[in-house]
């Protein structure tokens, strides 16, 4: 209907409910239709309703509302509308001695008058939205885990869209069971084995669900093997960022891992807040989202240098949209291993602390071009450590990895090397310090496992491979990795960087390891798919194994050949390990460079398993063919 005709046909039902309330006041306070009160007062009470009672409401805006989404609050003001109708029906009598119905039919005629209005308006407003939802058969059956303020909001928003059919909420709490929202009962999750067929999906409305249940309570509802949906996140609905029904399936990202820890405020951002900070590599997973917590705590300038030009200018532009007005942000495209380069930022825009994150991480393409592998990881390192002992800088830290403890391939050997050039630097510093302690430039290193969605995880492979119909390909059925979220791993490496002395090895509390195949077939029932196997020969997807990758470990380890210690965050510790002299460290990586240069892979993984005697050359090194496939060089 158009606005006009809308309002028309409110206005026009108003005006029979006006007069109708009135009678019915006088009918119920006197038992008699036609009572002689009526007959007396009635004669100007029904005319005068409606003479004052239609201005009144079109004048205080109750034929402006959209009739589909009257609530309670709509109600509220009508309630309030009525009443001052009623008070100027009652003011006008009095002040033209007109006759008065008795005093308590003046709390009838209030009464009757909300109660009639509004109960239309909440049939219009039912009726509205029955004619917009789908038919019955094509309706969504699902079920809201959770009868909490996000579950009833949810309900509420999926009432609206008209496209669902909620059967029952589900919720732990015993208080909640047998009892309804809006006539919708609330029951123990246990009754789904009984309900499950009559049910689409499942949806999750916890929104601050710490990681441990939220991934219990997912276990439980996979062996139903009915898709499970979940509500955005806390930070996502306060932000505005995501509605309440925005609804997405439950990430395997949200289950693994651990509950989120308190940063512990004194070491967050002392070193950062109104500083120079520099990040290498800062378009990676890393380097990217240590960028965004920096721009948090904010410092002076970030530098932000990186040799991908896309990925520079997509952390650029994001980067900017949420830049405080008082922090300047200077991207650099270049390498971390050009020494003019690094030094000129460092001396030049003063530079006060560096995160190196720049390096070439993926295990079989450093196995694959080794040279490659080496000059950046490692020449990058050196670079960077001594553009930072020339220019002052406060603090250094390495961004290290579990590949680098005893490796068994070549980019882990590289990462170990990378961390010899920061403990011998360090070791330098303190030498030429003269015992005293103080460091003018403190370098560290920060070293922890697998990080969830970064790239080349095996989370982002699992799901195009999932996506595409299968197979999974799994390197070892044993085969087992840490995880930690991103965001997480960047909080705890800039509280370590606080701690650090000089020459420290920080490890971060990477939590409950993960069988990569538990991991793939979890991922697969979260897609609402099942398994292809011996047993389930018609499932969805199949997971083969093809057996490990050159240089692949089956677990990964973060001490080398020390105690770790506990330091002031509970999920940062400190070891001490074996460190090179730096002048007898230099001149072997001058052999290095020289290899390098002179594309001397033999030579220059000979002397790498010289400097890093616990890397053990498993045959040679292996280079990709044009299919893809891994060959070994001659």
């Amino acid at each position: 209907m158009s606005p006009l005709a809308r309002r028309m046909l409110l206005i026009g039902i108003d005006a029979l409910l006006l007069p109708l309330a009135v009678w019915l006041s006088f009918w119920l306070r006197l038992a008699h239709p036609h009572h002689p009160s009526f007959l007396a007062a009635g004669i100007w009470m029904l005319p005068a309703a409606l003479l004052f009672g239609l201005p009144l409401y079109a004048l205080t805006g109750q034929y402006k509302g959209l009739t589909r989404y009257v609530g309670s609050r709509a109600l509220y003001r009508l309630a309030f509308r009525n009443g001052l109708l009623v008070l100027l029906l009652a003011c006008s009598g009095a002040m033209l001695r007109l006759p008065m119905p008795p005093r308590s039919s003046w709390i009838l005629v209030w009464l009757l008058l909300t109660a009639l209005t509004g109960t239309v308006r909440f049939a219009l407003r039912d009726l509205l939205l029955s004619l917009r939802s789908v038919a019955p058969k094509q309706m969504i059956r699902v079920a809201i885990y959770g009868a909490g303020e996000a579950g009833a909001q949810l309900a509420a928003a999926l009432r609206l869209a008209g496209n669902h059919q909620i059967i029952t909420f589900l919720d732990d709490s015993p208080s909640l069971w047998l009892r309804t929202i809006n006539d919708i009962p609330i029951q123990p999750p246990q009754v789904l084995n009984e309900i499950q067929d009559q049910l689409d999906q499942v949806l999750l409305a916890i929104p601050s669900l710490p990681r441990s249940e939220r991934r219990r309570i997912v276990v439980e509802l996979q062996q139903q093997v009915i898709p499970v949906l979940q509500i955005p996140s806390v930070d996502d609905l306060t932000s505005g960022r995501a509605r309440i029904d925005a609804l997405r399936p439950v990430a395997i990202e949200d289950l693994l891992g651990r509950d989120s820890v308190p940063p512990v405020p004194e070491l967050l951002g002392p070193g950062l807040r109104d500083a120079v900070v520099c990040v290498t590599g800062a378009g990676g997973s890393i380097g990217s989202e240590l960028c965004r917590q920096i721009l948090q705590l904010a410092p002076k300038l970030l530098i932000l240098l990186e040799s991908s030009e896309p990925s520079l200018y997509a952390l650029e532009q994001e980067l900017l949209q949420q830049l405080p007005s008082s922090v300047e942000l200077m991207p650099v495209l270049g390498s971390a291993t050009d020494l003019a380069l690094v030094n000129r930022l460092f001396a030049g825009y003063g530079v006060q602390t560096v995160f190196h994150a720049a390096a070439y991480k993926h295990v079989p393409l450093v196995e694959a071009n080794p040279l490659a592998g080496l000059a950046n990881n490692v020449g990058s390192t050196r670079v960077v450590c001594q553009a930072a002992v020339a220019a002052g800088v406060s603090e250094l830290v390495l961004i290290s990895t579990d590949k680098a403890v005893r490796p068994t391939n070549v980019m882990g050997a590289s990462k170990r090397l990378a961390e010899l050039v920061v403990q011998a630097s360090a070791l330098e510093l303190a030498q030429s310090a003269g015992g005293g302690g103080h460091f003018r430039t403190r370098l560290a290193m920060v070293r922890f496992g697998n990080v969830l969605g970064s790239s080349g995880s095996v989370v982002p492979l699992f799901r195009r491979q999932i996506a595409a119909g299968g197979p999974i390909t799994l390197t070892h059925p044993e085969i087992i990795r840490y995880f930690m979220t991103i965001p997480e791993a960047a909080q705890l490496v800039l509280q370590a960087a606080t701690l650090a002395k000089g020459g420290d090895v920080f490890l971060l509390d990477m939590g409950e390891p993960v069988r990569i195949k538990d991991l793939a077939q979890q991922m697969v029932r979260l897609g609402g798919l099942s398994l292809r196997d011996a047993q389930n020969p018609g499932g969805d997807i199949e997971i083969v194994c093809t057996g490990l990758r050159p240089g692949e470990k089956l677990y990964e380890e973060l001490l080398i050949d020390a105690e770790s210690e506990s330091t002031r965050h509970p999920l940062i510790f400190r070891a001490q390990e074996r460190a090179l002299p730096l002048d007898q460290l230099c001149s072997r990586l001058d052999v290095l460079d020289s290899a390098i240069e002179a594309q001397d892979v033999e030579g220059a993984l000979a002397l790498l398993a010289e400097l890093v005697p616990e890397w053990h050359r498993v045959g040679s090194h292996a280079k990709f063919t044009s299919s893809g496939t891994l060959k070994a060089l001659p």
